[in-house]
């Protein structure tokens, strides 16, 4: 029984991947094909990995919410209290008395209930505009940190900038931050290879030099911990969320929604924002799925969603009320209506008809004030310093059921008996860890 587990999260890792990185390659003894769960992005993903259960179980629908109370969206910002059930954390301090976690950048894990905790977290400033920083556990741990090892790379974490220099510097403090705790369980998010794929696609020659570059990063990551945790021979997996695939197509489906009469807009930011409270049906978008939401759930206006949708060019399948249960997406927090993309297509939140009517947040890096994810901010013109209104720029997207073998990931571990069968599904994980420490 080991007596320090660490488990990567590396989001667009394929097994074939690993020909192209040594250092990763050389620390896995075995692997397995592992399968993400429908919807197969970030934060469910992460979800299902650190709860064991699938969305209807745990909350987390999509990687932002509609509080239909308050009329509200929450996009990537959400604290840990959204999520339902004990985490890989919290069942190790409930059953092993003294063991200790630490939570480095995984999504959702802001008040997570880890001894030692750095993910980002925005900081709103005076002036209106935002920041992101970190929030740790213990507070100060951000400032120590931070002058050990500079400011966490912002630009670098999302956008335009997107790079190796935010995974580095998780990686890195990644690595001070077990040299501090020495926890028993530490989960470590490195995101990079979510960039490249996106923007020119999975097997593009950007995507093939971020394999090298993050496995420089994780060759200092391995040979770090090995340090920070000597004598003890920690126990490493390393779980692929979810693979990207290429896409030629995009769906707008809050634009089909507004010509149809169902989606109302009101001025604001310079240009049309959409009206929650008027709509009869909007849809939140995330990859290649989005969650529409029908106004007091008028059964009738969700039929009409279908029929709208129903053999779309684009769309694989149209699920309302009851059948979200195909995919455990039965929950309060879903929309009456799931919207689910062929894994060659994907969905953008667009809703103006006329691009000189868009908000102002469209052509900006602005990821919690826009209703539905934007792959589209990875992309920057340099001509008008801004956005460019083309959801046709993306070449690679993820989130519809992994159905193929294209779309199925892959669990490393760097000791053999560890991993048994031929796949596993990823809310096996935390059985997984927590088999690892007698539980």
């Amino acid at each position: 029984m080991p007596e320090h587990v660490i488990l990567l999260s590396v989001p667009g890792l394929r097994g074939k991947d690993l020909a192209a990185m040594p250092n990763l390659r050389a620390l896995a003894a075995d692997q397995m094909t592992l399968v993400p769960s429908f919807p197969c992005v970030t934060c469910p993903v992460q979800a299902n990995m650190t709860t064991g259960k699938l969305p209807s179980g745990h909350g987390v629908v999509a990687n932002g919410f509609f509080w239909r109370d308050k009329r509200q969206v929450e996009m990537w910002t959400a604290w840990n209290e959204t999520i339902a059930g004990p985490q890989i954390w919290d069942v190790l301090h409930q059953k092993r008395p003294g063991a200790t976690s630490a939570v480095w950048f995984p999504l959702l894990s802001k008040g997570c209930g880890a001894d030692s905790i750095c993910t980002p977290a925005p900081i709103h400033n005076p002036d209106g505009s935002e920041s992101l920083w970190c929030y740790t556990r213990p507070t100060e741990m951000y400032g120590q940190l931070r002058d050990q090892l500079g400011h966490f790379p912002l630009m670098h974490f999302w956008g335009p900038l997107a790079n190796i220099k935010s995974t580095a510097w998780i990686a890195d403090s990644a690595v001070a931050g077990a040299r501090r705790f020495r926890p028993n369980f530490f989960y470590v998010y490195l995101p990079h290879l979510d960039y490249a794929a996106q923007r020119a696609g999975p097997d593009s020659p950007a995507a093939q030099a971020s394999l090298g570059e993050l496995d420089e990063v994780l060759g200092r990551l391995i040979a770090g911990m090995r340090q920070a945790f000597a004598p003890a021979e920690p126990l490493w997996l390393v779980a692929s969320e979810y693979t990207i695939l290429p896409v030629r197509h995009v769906t707008h489906p809050n634009r089909l929604l507004r010509e149809a009469g169902l989606l109302a807009v009101r001025e604001d930011s310079g240009g049309e924002v959409i009206d929650f409270a008027a709509s009869a049906a909007w849809a939140l978008v995330d990859h290649q799925f989005s969650h529409v939401f029908v106004r007091d759930g008028d059964t009738q206006v969700a039929e009409r969603v279908r029929t709208l949708f129903a053999g779309r060019e684009g769309i694989a399948e149209v699920l309302v009320g009851d059948e979200r249960r195909k995919y455990d997406l039965d929950h309060a927090r879903s929309g009456e209506v799931v919207l689910i993309s062929e894994p060659w297509s994907w969905q953008a939140y667009y809703y103006w008809l006329d691009d000189g009517r868009a908000p102002s947040f469209a052509r900006t890096v602005d990821i919690h004030r826009k209703p539905g994810y934007d792959p589209v901010e990875l992309f920057f013109d340099p001509a008008t310093k801004g956005i460019p209104l083309s959801a046709s720029l993306v070449k690679g997207s993820h989130g519809a059921p992994a159905v193929t073998d294209e779309q199925r990931g892959v669990i490393l571990a760097s000791q053999r008996g560890i991993l048994v069968g031929n796949a596993m599904a990823d809310f096996d994980v935390a059985a997984l860890v927590l088999r690892e420490f007698g539980l």
